[in-house]
């Protein structure tokens, strides 16, 4: 495969990792890119791994563009090229779980820390000290003896008091020093209730779902300038190594001997996107659009019809659960979808739009609410966690579906029979089938990413343009 240099761009980054999940990054981001924001930095944000939600608080809360960074998703040069692409002023990655959690206990591939490592991208290390004293030192200590690559800059101590940190700061920073005289202690985060941003399952709440979160955010961003030194923590930002990537001929993007990609124009794709259905990944819309496809969204819970000219449907996945009553009132959308789904208008339907193709999804008290009616079968929840983790596509009946990868975190699930495909977790001997495919649609638990499988977005243009121009 062809490639070309093209020039290195200059971005002033930093990540926010942590030795555990429950330190604070999220708090640490958002006080973070709330305190850009008042400089007039312009920032951007990231999220290491597949979770949906930060990346779209950032953009509802802080008006502030997010993506996601997955190495198992995009590989090394993936994630190169998204970071190069979309920062150019001052960018914020946020990491996930431990800084060197991945996908196995015996090495980092997955993890944060490779992802820093990739992209050379400088750590601030967010340590939480609630119910801890001087053994927060050990722990920075023990984190930074396995940061080979010296990506560590600095260290913000979160849920600390004042007094505390004080009597502790000489004694951390002498300890520091002995392994390493690089990273700078940058200050600390209170211990106050006000700056916490709760929690579900999956992720953060929703942004409607937390009192009072401009309040939140504000009162974050005005401890952060008063207890961080952000004046550091820029210089440690700018002095971010420039990022070096190759950029693929368009012609070559794919295996020798694929196709160019295929011409979308003329095309409409129908987004469900309301507080329903919003786990979208940006990288999959832009797959489309790239491609010439018009993208329209429309609500299953407000609209009582698709977009006009719909020639693809693709339903997200979410929190359709907690909006059961509503969705299943709203029969003319109900209605409209079942009819253009069964007179072949392609389809997409992700874990919970998935769940909305059913005839019926049941509340955890076990009520059942109607749904589409389009898959013959039910969905009702378990009570724990179904098949959570990685995922990809091992064999297939639909060449469309070869070797997708995507990532699986539901409470639900489904009676009917899904057996388009096998799935498999990677690192482990585990399969098992996935999938329901008809209609021209291709429905199931997964939240795919569609770049992972370089013909999928192809192939659906292609079913697409047989509805819109057949």
């Amino acid at each position: 495969m062809t490639t070309k240099s093209i020039p290195e761009k200059r971005s002033n980054r930093i990540m926010i990792a942590a030795p555990s999940s429950g330190s604070g990054k999220t708090t640490v981001t958002c006080a973070l890119l709330e305190a850009l924001k008042r400089k007039g930095c312009d920032p951007v944000s990231f999220k290491c791994g597949p979770d949906y939600i930060d990346p779209m608080f950032h953009k509802k809360v802080l008006g502030i563009e997010g993506r996601n960074l997955d190495t198992f998703f995009a590989g090394s040069d993936g994630v190169k090229r998204i970071v190069s692409e979309y920062t150019g002023g001052y960018a914020v990655i946020e990491g996930v779980m431990g800084i060197y959690d991945g996908m196995s206990a015996s090495d980092i591939k997955g993890s944060c820390y490779e992802i820093a490592k990739i992209t050379r991208t400088p750590i601030v290390l967010t340590a939480d000290a609630k119910g801890i004293g001087r053994t927060v030192i050990s722990v920075i200590k023990g984190v930074l003896a396995d940061d080979e690559d010296h990506l560590i800059k600095g260290i913000i101590l979160n849920r600390m008091s004042e007094g505390f940190f004080d009597k502790l700061k000489v004694h951390l920073e002498q300890e520091i020093s002995r392994v390493r005289d690089d990273v700078k202690l940058l200050g600390f985060i209170p211990n106050d209730p006000k700056l916490s941003l709760k929690s579900r399952h999956l992720g953060l709440l929703l942004p409607k779902e937390i009192d009072d979160i401009r309040e939140k955010i504000e009162t974050s961003a005005d401890a952060f300038e008063e207890y961080v030194d952000i004046k550091r923590l820029l210089e440690i930002m700018e002095d971010a190594e420039d990022i070096k990537t190759e950029e693929k001929a368009d012609h070559m993007i794919f295996a020798p001997g694929a196709p160019e990609r295929e011409d979308g124009s003329g095309c409409t794709l129908a987004v469900a996107s309301d507080d329903a259905f919003c786990f979208i990944y940006r990288d999959n819309i832009e797959a489309f659009e790239k491609r010439g496809v018009t993208v329209r969204y429309f609500s299953p819970l407000e609209d009582d019809s698709l977009p006009e000219g719909t020639s693809g449907i693709l339903l997200p996945g979410g929190y359709p659960e907690l909006y059961l009553e509503k969705l299943s009132a709203n029969t003319a959308m109900l209605s409209a979808i079942k009819s253009a789904i069964e007179a072949g208008v392609p389809s997409l339907a992700e874990c919970g739009g998935f769940m909305y193709l059913h005839d019926t999804v049941a509340d955890k008290d076990g009520r059942k609410y109607k749904m589409a009616g389009v898959i013959d079968g039910d969905c009702a929840f378990t009570g724990h966690l179904v098949r959570f983790g990685y995922m990809y596509i091992k064999e297939a009946g639909l060449s469309i579906l070869a070797g997708l990868k995507g990532h699986e975190f539901h409470y639900y699930e489904s009676s009917a029979k899904a057996d388009a495909a096998t799935a498999a977790k990677p690192n482990l001997d585990a399969t098992w089938d996935s999938m329901i495919c008809a209609h021209n649609g291709i429905w199931g638990f997964p939240h795919f990413y569609y770049d992972s499988s370089p013909k999928f977005v192809d192939d659906f243009i292609a079913k697409m343009k047989e509805v819109s121009f057949g």
